[in-house]
């Protein structure tokens, strides 16, 4: 799921305290994702300009030489105004990237606005290439994965040790009752090495990488505030990918995919995972729950997930919590956690 609606800031829309006012807006003439989507690759990995949102987002859980562990983001959002490209200022897509790296006692981020047609930001299919300013995402199966920021820098190599895999039913992510959706897959077995370069120096670090890809046109329901997003990668090889979007009523929608070691994914609907806050930290003026206890009995899933730094906040245009977590239970392992709506 993942924060990437966020690139709405973008929009001229009138956004509520959380941010997130206009996601379970009208469509305004956009294509809604459908049932049963037909994935086409390597054209699905380019964007899709008549749907309004959409996000090309990297995470890894990496470790340094003295067995330090390091977590790291990479996204590119696209916005459109309107469902059409052009070459030019006049161009509707709107481009956004985030780039962050935590350490257990610091938290580094970066932020890149980008208007399309200019040359300035875009994604290719073939050669996949995703880019803005000289932050680059380049390769599904394998590539680099490189951005700067004021702080820090990273260059990283990705090679993919699995297949893409389809999230809720093939594809089709189902984001409420009243059928909000967007078209989902990701790529969760990505192997990575590389260097961070941090205020002490450069680091060699190695470990794994999750991508998600996401578009849609109206994300969430009317009565949504935010979501509560885990991507786990346990020890056995096994993978799990679950959310929460909370509601105006104090209720949950929730969703998971079980990714067996294969690839192979389980899908399961609204109510099969319990997400339970554990712990809240004191973020800046706000509260974040930064333990939680994930649930999903049908794959003897009770894990108590924690972050490995409470204070891994996004300050950006839309701001929101996003960093590396550890993972103790009836599974061990890492994974990122995402939080919306607590601003």
């Amino acid at each position: 799921m993942n924060v990437k609606a966020l690139l709405l800031c973008l929009l001229p829309l009138s956004a509520s305290a959380q941010g997130f006012a206009g996601l379970g807006g009208d469509a305004d003439g956009f294509s809604i994702p459908q049932p049963d989507p037909q994935f086409s690759f390597p054209a699905d990995h380019g964007a899709h300009p008549d749907y309004r949102i959409e996000w090309w987002y990297v995470t890894a859980n990496l470790t340094g030489p003295d067995g330090t562990p390091y977590g790291l983001q990479w996204t590119l959002f696209r916005s459109a105004l309107a469902p059409q490209t052009q070459e030019g200022w006049d161009d509707p897509q709107l481009w956004m990237g985030h780039a962050a790296v935590t350490t257990p006692d610091a938290h580094y981020v970066a932020e890149r606005l980008a208007r399309g047609g200019i040359g300035q930001a875009g994604v290719t299919a073939t050669p996949f290439s995703a880019w803005i300013d000289d932050w680059l995402f380049d390769g599904i199966d394998s590539g680099t994965l490189r951005a700067t920021g004021a702080d820090f820098a990273y260059d990283m190599q990705l090679t993919a040790q699995g297949p893409l895999v389809a999230q809720g039913i093939d594809g089709y992510s189902v984001k409420s009752a009243s059928g909000q959706a967007s078209y989902y897959y990701s790529q969760p077995f990505y192997e990575v090495a590389g260097t961070l370069t941090l205020p002490d120096g450069p680091v060699a670090v190695t470990g794994t990488a999750w991508l998600d890809r996401e578009w849609s046109s109206q994300p969430l329901a009317d009565n949504q505030t935010g979501w509560d997003w885990f991507s786990l990668n346990f020890d056995d090889g096994a993978r799990m990918m679950g959310f929460r979007l909370r509601q105006t009523d104090g209720e949950n929608y929730t969703s998971a995919t079980w990714i067996a070691p294969d690839g192979t994914p389980t899908p399961y609907a609204d109510g099969a995972l319990t997400a339970t806050p554990l712990e809240e930290s004191q973020v800046g003026p706000r509260t974040v729950p930064t333990t939680w206890r994930v649930e999903l009995p049908a794959q003897g899933v009770d894990v108590t997930v924690a972050a490995v730094n409470t204070q891994a906040w996004m300050d950006t245009s839309v701001p929101y919590w996003e960093g590396p977590v550890t993972i103790d239970g009836t599974r061990s392992g890492v994974g990122y956690l995402e939080m919306t709506g607590y601003e």
